[in-house]
Formats: structure tokens, C-alpha cells, sequence
């Protein structure tokens, strides 16, 4: 999704207009505008569903008092003396806070790529330019969140975790 995302901002950058910088091309995927937008709509169909998935998932087994940040965490945070428990708050307040991010995400994507069906929707983001500059700011803060969620996996769990991928 990312490399199709590329393409379509080389189509009109966000930053500096036609005359803006481009990605090279090995980055993109797609060769052109409407192939990048396949692409991108492609993945952004499977990411979506598999996002909402995974939160009927989360709210049906009621897994979210366990994954998500609640105020004992926020307190660990504060005051706790155990190093272990700390890196499971960092965890949890970290995979909190990407949600919203990733609902800004689906819904900037969805209004620019419906905008006369969904005009309610891309009237939230106030114009056509900072609809488009959201929606590729959540790129790069979803990629930090990504980093920063596996060091903190590895911290915490070591290299078992990367043991249980592959066995």
C-alpha cells in the first residue's frame, strides 16, 4: 500500500504541487496514476477488512481490557518501581494510541477516494489539501508505531518472539 501510495503522490505531491518532489520509481508501484490507485484501493480493501476483523475480534472476546491502556497503566507509568510491568504499559499505550491513527487513516482515504459519496466525510477534513496532507502524515507515523511496537516486543519477550514467527 505504501509503494502505491507513492506513485499516487508523484501523480501530484502533496508538498510543493506538481513542481514538488518525487519518489523514484523502484519505490512505486503501479507505473502510473490509475495503476497506483488499483493498487492502493486493492490493499486498502484488505487492510480494512482485515482491521475490522480483528476489532470485532477484540470487542467480542473482550480482549480489549487486556490489550489496550487502562489508568493502572497510566499509573505504572507514573510511579512504578517494576521494569517489566513498565514495558507492558509502553506496550499497551503505544497499540492504544494507533487506533485513532489508523481510523484517520481509513476515513481520509475513504473521503478522497468517494468524495461526492462521502462529502460529509471529506467536508470534516475542511479542504481538498489538508484531507490529502492527513492522509500522508498517518504513513509515516503508522511506520514509527511499527518500529517503536516490535523494539518494545523485543524488549519485553527478547528474541522468543522473533523465534515464534518462524516455528
Amino acid at each position: 500500500m505504501l509503494m502505491s501510495g507513492l506513485q499516487i503522490y508523484n501523480a501530484n505531491p502533496v508538498f510543493g504541487g506538481r513542481s514538488g518532489w518525487h519518489f523514484p520509481a523502484f519505490l512505486t508501484l503501479g507505473g502510473w496514476l490509475a495503476g497506483g490507485r488499483h493498487w492502493h484501493f486493492a490493499a486498502m480493501w484488505i487492510f480494512s477488512m482485515n482491521l475490522l476483523i480483528y476489532g470485532f475480534y477484540i470487542f467480542l472476546t473482550r480482549r480489549w481490557k487486556q490489550r489496550f491502556v487502562s489508568s493502572s497503566d497510566i499509573q505504572v507509568l507514573q510511579t512504578g518501581q517494576n521494569a517489566k510491568r513498565k514495558n507492558y504499559a509502553w506496550h499497551r499505550l503505544v497499540y492504544t494510541a494507533i487506533v485513532p491513527i489508523l481510523l484517520l487513516a481509513i476515513a481520509s482515504g475513504l473521503a478522497m477516494y468517494k468524495p461526492a459519496h462521502l462529502h460529509w466525510l471529506s467536508s470534516l477534513f475542511i479542504n481538498w489539501q489538508i484531507l490529502r496532507t492527513v492522509h500522508f502524515i498517518t504513513v509515516p507515523i503508522v511506520i514509527f508505531f511499527t518500529l517503536a511496537h516490535s523494539l518494545l516486543a523485543l524488549k519485553v519477550g527478547q528474541f522468543r518472539l522473533v523465534k515464534s514467527i518462524f516455528t
